[in-house]
């Protein structure tokens, strides 16, 4: 069986294939099947944005599909930047730094700690539209001074106390145990089994 990961995020691509490898099932990405597609994240919700990228993929190639929507979640920002996370740099073409360079900016008049947490949403869709989701999250906080080179988005600046280091400190293995991302992938893979592994419809 043939599973797509619903993602063009290069970083993201490769956490969750390491997540899924334990599988037994085709792993393929959008650039595997040479598959362009780029869809508008206009949803309200994690899960909503999940949804509308696993579908069209899935309708697109004719194969299941997996995505994700995550966000970063600051109690000090009431929630903010959450489902706006991968937009919230107002500049054009902004990278990863403008976005915490924004973040850090907003929030170095308010005191600290500034405490915060990841959240995942992970959509499952065939090519005839079941879906199902999967969530997960992993609380931590900010700091002022980006550590670590490796993950993306905002793991230089978000702390896991238990651990007292930032999520770009953490190496592949540590992280995939750890992130909002692993643990919404680790609740989706019974979920995936059985849609994968569920019997076609007998023809009436």
């Amino acid at each position: 069986m043939r599973l797509l990961v619903a993602t063009n995020n290069q970083g993201k691509l490769g956490e969750i294939l390491s997540l899924l490898a334990p599988l037994q099932l085709e792993i393929v990405s959008p650039g595997l099947l040479n598959l362009h597609l780029e869809v508008e994240e206009h949803g309200s919700t994690y899960a909503e944005n999940a949804c509308l990228k696993a579908v069209a993929f899935a309708r697109m190639s004719g194969l299941p599909a997996l995505a994700d929507d995550s966000g970063l979640e600051v109690d000090a920002l009431d929630g903010a930047p959450g489902i706006h996370s991968a937009r919230f740099s107002p500049l054009p073409n902004a990278t990863d730094t403008d976005r915490r360079a924004r973040l850090l900016e907003q929030l170095k008049k308010l005191p600290r700690p500034w405490k915060a947490h990841f959240h995942c949403t992970v959509a499952i869709a065939t090519p005839t539209g079941k879906v199902r989701f999967a969530h997960g999250d992993c609380p931590g906080e900010i700091i002022p001074v980006e550590r670590g080179t490796n993950g993306f988005g905002y793991d230089p600046v978000f702390l896991l106390p238990q651990v007292s280091r930032t999520m770009a400190e953490l190496s592949m293995e540590e992280k995939n145990r750890l992130s909002h991302r692993a643990r919404a992938i680790q609740a989706a893979i019974p979920i995936l089994q059985s849609m994968l592994l569920e019997p076609p419809p007998t023809p009436s």
